[in-house]
């Protein structure tokens, strides 16, 4: 397992306060904000924590106010209902008095029923493609001392992107791209703490999707751009420290918001988890300059 996959781990590995309560830390990196995975995991850890029967089949969660990255987050745990097949909860993320993330849970029993499913993209293995790294090594030059930094940074979540990065080509294209996934190291077995793992690896691509089909760059400081909602439906068994391949479309973007969808596949084809985001894309509009200025 490598060290940043282990501090991912540490990073969900949250700390029990109360009955239903419990406080999450973020990394000791310099962020303005809260990264939105790291927040949809430990909210979905907390639920999970709470459940003895089941395991997640959705979630539904939305992103209320940016999240402090200097001072914990405390989950309060809503135990809304446990059924027979169906579990439910509610988690509320808080920090400063205030929800600043809200997320609703559902677990089910496996049980047998009929069985279809959209089929797998045909794309290169990702033994074949670059990582991340080495697919913008060549062009950092392009960005921020900060963002070189960035590249050169190991991670918890080995990506190899099938399609040039919007970072290195801005020019509008189809709102579409397929990403391999996975783990940077061998897991447990826990299947709360692989989906928890695959939440967190979801949000940091899709919203992407949305920003191809229009001139933004990635330091485009003429617009806002941040996660909305984050809904995940689990349908297979998978792991996430085997390659998954992440297809990524956006359907529309309207009113300075942007939706996109993604189907997450096993290597075997199996479709094993549905997201959809809706992001805002706000164009910023900067007041007139006086004469003379």
């Amino acid at each position: 397992m490598t060290a940043a996959l282990d501090d991912l781990i540490q990073l969900l590995e949250l700390e029990p306060l109360e009955l239903n309560l419990f406080r999450g830390v973020s990394p000791d990196e310099e962020r303005q904000r809260v990264f939105g995975g790291q927040v949809a995991g430990q909210a979905l850890v907390a639920a999970g924590r709470t459940v003895e029967r089941g395991r997640v089949h959705s979630l539904h969660a939305y992103f209320l106010r940016p999240g402090d990255p200097h001072v914990p987050i405390i989950y309060d745990v809503d135990r809304i209902r446990d059924g027979n097949s169906f579990t439910t909860r509610r988690v509320v993320a808080i920090q400063h008095g205030r929800a600043i993330f809200n997320l609703a849970a559902s677990f089910h029993i496996d049980e047998p029923g009929p069985d279809h499913q959209y089929p797998m993209p045909q794309v290169p293995p990702p033994e074949d493609l670059p990582t991340l790294r080495e697919r913008l090594e060549p062009f950092k030059d392009r960005f921020s001392a900060d963002f070189s930094l960035w590249i050169e940074r190991e991670r918890p979540i080995d990506s190899r992107a099938v399609e040039a990065p919007r970072w290195i080509d801005p020019t509008p294209r189809e709102a579409e791209q397929h990403v391999w996934i996975r783990a940077n190291g061998e897991l447990p077995d826990d299947p709360l703490l692989h989906a928890c793992v695959v939440a967190y690896a979801s949000d940091l691509t899709l919203l992407d999707t949305a920003v191809m089909a229009h001139q933004i760059n990635y330091e485009d400081e003429d617009f806002m751009i941040a996660s909305l909602d984050h809904a995940m439906w689990f349908h297979r068994p998978f792991r996430a420290d085997e390659w998954l391949l992440y297809h990524q479309k956006s359907p529309s973007a309207h009113g300075a918001r942007g939706l996109a969808e993604g189907f997450i596949y096993t290597r075997e084809g199996r479709l094993a988890i549905t997201v959809i985001q809706e992001g805002l894309m706000r164009p910023i509009v900067r007041p007139a300059k006086a004469k003379g200025e």
